[in-house]
């Protein structure tokens, strides 16, 4: 699997994943083990550039980066970050602008 399409494809897992939280259709839980093995199945692709290919790539690494510092948990709690994931969320939607202070860098072995 080609990068582009990692992204493309986790991307759209992402979103149904928080929204599912940010809805209480799903724990928290369940989107802190999605992103256990979405980490999982990038290192399968032995990426070695950390530069993000696109702005919509930056922003899917910083959401994740986000979520994997403050845990699924937080989107309950803390209302600025819960604001600062929406945004993102947009985003990736493409009805949003690019979230201020998005530093999403590829994570790299």
């Amino acid at each position: 699997m080609i990068i582009e399409q990692f992204i493309s494809e986790k991307s759209l897992q992402l979103n149904s994943y928080i929204k599912a939280v940010l809805n209480n259709t799903l724990h928290y839980t369940e989107l802190d083990l999605f992103l256990n093995d979405l980490m999982s199945e990038w290192t399968l692709l032995l990426v070695e550039d950390e530069t993000p290919h696109c702005a919509r790539e930056r922003v899917f690494w910083h959401l994740v980066h986000e979520l994997c510092m403050h845990g699924a948990q937080a989107l309950e709690h803390d209302m600025f970050f819960k604001s600062e994931v929406n945004t993102c969320l947009d985003f990736l939607d493409g009805i949003g602008s690019y979230p201020i202070d998005c530093i999403g860098w590829r994570p790299i072995a």
